[in-house]
């Protein structure tokens, strides 16, 4: 079993105590980088080391009479430290722990959402090798097209999901970088050593160039990375709506002993799940949109950003944590109906194999034009007349006799044929690592 992360340790991440803590953690990593430069006197140091502390309350109280979040946590921090204290901040503008404190906590919150990708596409696999040769009907418009199989559709997902492990990976490590570069990120007041010790001990790297920020490019990469993945997510609910609707009901959302569907009907089943992660991924593509207006900020910098990212960034990662979370069990307990999926395979009474019998035709000599209208217009007859079979109209034209016998016909109408590359694609996909 995949270690699941619950939905609470997302939320921990950026809740105040974690925030201050990891505040308090990058100002003593600075102070124990200058005193090993000899600019701290290692006494003060190690009183900051065994006092340093913060109360959020108290950080809060102070907040509304400063107007200033980290100017409140500093006093406060300074209240148990006491003289000492003064080396704390030293050199340093508010963003270079604000910053360097959000990096960390997009890395924090990146690495449970990859854990729970990695499970989803396990679960995929799982799936796709259960119901490699559960055949069904493929559409397109929404239309019955040719056969497919229920494996090939869990199959796309586990492939596409494959793909955002790869980019919620790059998103993580763009975003996983820090600075401790003064107020015009120059190093006016710092030496640049300092910004790499906190760095390598917070597990970041150091900005190459920062201003009075981290570039929001980066951040715009990470929340557009994960408005892709609610995209695949939502496709993947979208398909079960469909799948579960009365007419079709060839899968269907995980009904509980106990659950209700609606007030009013006792009968219904709804797929509430499915239309939840649907919803939830239209926030993640606005909140996308949102951090891609904050790349663009006035000279070194300006806080038309900061507001914004308060709200979508915690917002996005909780959201797709929950998603996730969501996807994992539906996924897992999607009920499937394979009968139903033969028995709406059928129910155009051969049409699915139209192009079969086209390129057929073309292979026996006669022009695609001409093969197109030879199985054309028998299979219109079939739309109109529900009495009637594509195989049996064929076998009834003059004009495909000429070119095909019953036998042909019968084998071109064999359900098998569907199914011959089935292995050539989980080969490359499935069973490929």
């Amino acid at each position: 079993m995949i270690e699941r992360y619950t939905l609470p340790e997302m939320g921990k991440i950026w809740e105040d105590e974690f925030k201050f803590s990891t505040w308090l953690k990058i100002e003593i990593l600075a102070v124990e980088a200058r005193a090993k430069a000899g600019e701290v006197p290692k006494e003060d140091l190690q009183k900051i080391k065994e006092r340093a502390s913060f109360d959020v309350k108290r950080i809060l109280e102070i907040e509304k009479e400063t107007k200033h979040d980290v100017i409140a946590f500093l006093t406060n921090v300074a209240e148990h430290v006491g003289k000492a204290s003064r080396h704390i901040h030293y050199g340093m503008t508010s963003s270079d722990i604000l910053d360097t404190t959000l990096a960390y906590q997009m890395k924090s919150a990146g690495e449970i959402l990859l854990r729970q990708l990695r499970e989803l596409r396990e679960i995929l696999r799982r799936r796709a090798i259960e119901n490699k040769h559960t055949l069904c009907i493929g559409r397109s418009h929404g239309i019955h097209a040719e056969p497919t199989t229920m494996g090939l559709k869990f199959t796309l997902w586990f492939e596409e999901t494959g793909r955002n492990i790869k980019r919620l990976q790059e998103a993580i490590e763009t975003i996983s970088v820090g600075q401790i570069s003064g107020a015009v990120g120059t190093f006016d007041h710092l030496s640049p050593d300092v910004e790499k010790y906190v760095c390598e001990k917070m597990g970041l790297k150091p900005a190459p160039v920062s201003t009075q920020v981290i570039q929001r490019d980066r951040h715009a990469h990470f929340l557009t990375t994960l408005a892709i993945i609610g995209a695949t997510l939502e496709k993947m609910a979208i398909e079960v709506r469909h799948l579960q609707r009365t007419e079709v009901l060839e899968a269907e959302e995980y009904f509980s002993k106990g659950q209700k569907g609606s007030s009013a009907m006792p009968h219904k089943r709804n797929p509430i799940v499915s239309e939840r992660i649907t919803g939830l991924s239209r926030l993640l593509r606005s909140n996308s949109m949102a951090a891609l207006e904050n790349v663009a900020l006035w000279h070194e910098r300006d806080i038309s950003h900061s507001s914004v990212e308060r709200v979508i960034i915690p917002d996005s990662t909780i959201i797709l944590n929950y998603m996730l979370d969501l996807m994992i069990k539906l996924m897992d307990n999607l009920l499937l109906y394979p009968e139903n999926m033969i028995q709406n395979l059928n129910k155009t009474r051969g049409l699915i194999f139209s192009q079969k019998v086209l390129l057929k035709l073309v292979e026996k000599g006669a022009s695609r034009e001409d093969a197109y209208l030879m199985v054309q217009k028998p299979a219109m007859d079939v739309w109109r007349d529900k009495s009637k079979t594509l195989l049996g109209e064929l076998k009834n034209s003059a004009e495909v006799k000429q070119y095909l016998t019953e036998k042909e016909l019968e084998e071109i109408f064999n359900l098998d044929n569907a199914l011959k590359n089935i292995d050539v694609i989980f080969a490359r996909t499935i069973e490929k690592e």
